[in-house]
């Protein structure tokens, strides 16, 4: 069994990973906030994953066992704070929009020199009080816990293009798609084409982080053209796919 490294306080700091590049499972007595001002960032838990691109942060509770993968040349911000602050009122990890105000804030805040000074604190407190405000956005691509939904997800996951119905999907892991639309409420809280365009935004971020065209992206992850493709990106990021690649 892998040992789940234990950090008591999360650090504040910045630092790299190359693409690919990724850190282990480990937990921290504080929550903390991860953001990715280059790159896109993936976080996973028993729970699920969270990606979130340069427009969106990471909240991780105090507790949470979670490893980081970086996806292109990732610029990581990772900031503590302690578990009596809790402006989220959140206990389990979740994607928050990331305006240009809280992105400063972020940056100004995980930038080194963190010494305590009245500054500093006046950063600290205006940074609470953006988070407080931040949009929580729904971005997280849960894992199932039934063993015939955890097969059907792993064939779309291995190719989101799949195009099949939920009826010929349970056709191949056993099950009727009565009773898979039933766990897909039950065990992951969505309905199957919720899941699927999750699914279908999670895989486009990465290989938009490599700098895949976007026609290609479209194609891989399922749309029928580029314009539907970004149509939808369009609505769950607020900024078109294409400004991934001057990131």
């Amino acid at each position: 069994m892998t040992e789940i490294r234990h950090t008591p306080s999360a650090p504040t700091r910045v630092r790299s990973l190359a693409p690919g590049a990724g850190i282990a499972a480990h937990r921290h007595d504080d929550h903390q906030i991860v953001y990715a001002a280059r790159g896109v960032l993936a976080i996973t838990t028993d729970r699920g994953s969270w990606v979130a691109p340069a427009t969106r942060a990471i909240w991780v509770p105090a507790g949470t066992v979670h490893a980081h993968q970086a996806h292109g040349q990732v610029e990581l911000h990772l900031l503590g704070l302690p578990a009596t602050e809790n402006p989220l009122r959140l206990n389990e990890p979740g994607v928050l929009a990331v305006g240009p105000l809280l992105r400063e804030l972020i940056l100004a805040c995980t930038r080194p020199p963190h010494d305590d000074t009245p500054e500093r604190r006046r950063l600290h407190t205006v940074l609470l009080d953006q988070l407080r405000t931040s949009p929580q956005q729904p971005l997280h691509l849960p894992t199932p816990a039934d063993p015939r939904l955890r097969a059907l997800c792993a064939i779309l996951q291995a190719n989101p293009a799949d195009h099949r119905t939920l009826a010929a999907l349970g056709a191949e892991v056993g099950a009727s798609d009565r009773t898979l639309t039933r766990l897909f409420k039950a065990d992951l809280g969505m309905t199957f084409p919720q899941w699927r365009t999750q699914l279908r935004l999670h895989h486009a971020l990465v290989l938009l982080a490599g700098d895949t065209p976007v026609t290609t992206v479209a194609h891989a992850c399922g749309w029928s053209s580029p314009s539907a493709f970004i149509d939808v990106f369009r609505r769950a990021f607020g900024h078109t796919p294409g400004t991934h690649h001057t990131r």
